[in-house]
């Protein structure tokens, strides 16, 4: 099965990152990339993992 590759600003969109800020984490390696040629691409699960691992629970109300 083939995974779907997400470009820069794909993942701006899904994110609400600007693109500036994706680029700025690919060169601090803060974010895994695949590098093809000069294009960069980004895995689907592994932005959406990002997402899911940014998530702040609710506190619990007493």
């Amino acid at each position: 099965m083939m995974t779907r590759l997400l470009t820069v600003d794909e993942v701006a969109r899904v994110t609400g990152w600007k693109p500036a800020t994706i680029r700025q984490k690919v060169w601090r390696r803060e974010i895994d990339y695949i590098k093809l040629g000069r294009n960069i691409r980004f895995k689907e699960e592994v932005i959406s993992r990002l997402i899911e691992g940014s998530a702040v629970p609710a506190l619990e109300v007493q």
